[in-house]
């Protein structure tokens, strides 16, 4: 295993509710960071092929026609999408992590927000699907279940990831912890927003408008407790919210005013993309002109697509386990003690008897 690694985070836009036009932007974004030396490429959550962000502003009985769209452009964890997605790992040597609106071969229309690793010889090491769908996430997707609670463990460390909000629980974060993670991938939305602005015009006098959630400090709390909590780094990937997004948004609302939501979809804080050290701190980080391959050293990406890179050196993973580690030394195990139910759930169980005996 490599003790120094170099990750990718895209923080990227898809090709707004078309699979196939994102999953070849992804290929594209893989190779591009391959050659700039990347061996694992992150994606922000639900990348294939867009976050259902319409279903925070527009009224559930207006988005028939996106959710049958979301239907039609969500994949099969094995079809014929994440095969090339699995192909450029091969051919690039990359882990690939990646967030899908995930069909389910049950259901005609039962969805999942999940994500996929692929490691360098392009098998799928990790197939998560979120816990729990997140406040207006559940109008989309369906709970998933404990089986893609793993750390894969890869030529470029031992890798695990969470969705959004799983970030926030502290036992599916400890599940990963307890195998060994070096890098924990936290991916999110390009925006969440928790209100739409109150027009001036419709504001009491006396009252100024609530502030929307914070989720760029939110997210990087939860990033950076992990990273000290489990003395791992940190990869925060946020999607991007581009103008395709927003015109396909805002059109065909007849219910609700355009304006406002557009301006809710413009002025809600964009999700950042970073990276964390393992005591929660930045990681000095980078971006690469394609033009003229020089670097730039960059904070964070926000209110732009790009690619941003980091090197991590995994053997500072080990100096703070001295101090907590929290599924060794730092934890009672004759006190605590989880147990974590990693079984793939299916809504029915088939048994068929080769015993019949004819009448």
């Amino acid at each position: 295993m490599a003790s120094s690694t170099r990750v990718a985070a895209c923080h990227v836009a898809p090709h707004f509710l078309s699979a196939r036009k994102t999953v070849d932007k992804a290929i594209s974004l893989v190779h591009q960071a391959a050659r700039n030396s990347a061996n694992l490429v992150v994606f922000p959550e639900s990348y294939l092929s867009a976050f259902p962000i319409w279903s925070a502003l527009r009224p559930p009985t207006e988005n028939h026609d996106f959710f049958h769209r979301m239907v039609q452009e969500s994949l099969y964890a094995d079809g014929e999408e994440v095969r090339m997605l699995q192909e450029s790992a091969r051919e690039t040597k990359t882990v690939i992590s990646i967030g899908f609106s995930e069909k389910s071969s049950e259901s005609t229309a039962c969805l999942y927000n999940s994500n996929l690793i692929i490691n360098p010889a392009g098998d799928v090491v990790v197939h998560h699907r979120k816990l729990m769908p997140t406040f207006f996430e559940k109008l989309t997707w369906s709970p998933g279940d404990g089986y893609g609670l793993r750390v894969a463990d890869t030529p470029y460390g031992r890798i695990g990831g969470l969705i959004c909000g799983e970030n926030t629980n502290p036992l599916a974060r400890y599940s990963l912890m307890a195998q060994c993670e070096q890098i924990h991938i936290s991916s999110w939305p390009p925006i969440w927003p928790t209100r739409v602005p109150t027009p001036p015009e419709d504001r009491p006098s006396s009252l100024s408008a609530p502030p929307n959630y914070d989720n760029v400090l939110a997210n990087r709390l939860r990033a950076a407790a992990h990273c000290f909590e489990a003395k791992c780094f940190g990869v925060m990937c946020s999607g991007f919210l581009n103008q395709e997004a927003i015109d396909t948004v805002v059109s065909g609302s007849t219910s609700s005013s355009p304006d406002i939501i557009r301006g809710a979809l413009e002025n809600s804080p964009r999700g950042v993309t970073m990276f964390l050290d393992p005591t929660g701190t930045p990681l000095p980080s980078f971006t690469v002109d394609e033009e003229t391959q020089v670097m730039q050293a960059t904070e964070f990406l926000q209110h732009e697509e790009g690619i941003l890179y980091a090197d991590m050196d995994l053997q500072r993973c080990i100096e703070g386990k001295q101090y907590h580690d929290v599924v060794g030394g730092y934890q009672r195990l004759d006190v605590f003690q989880l147990h974590v139910n990693r079984s793939r759930k299916s809504p029915v169980v088939f048994t068929e008897s080769s015993d019949i005996q004819a009448e």
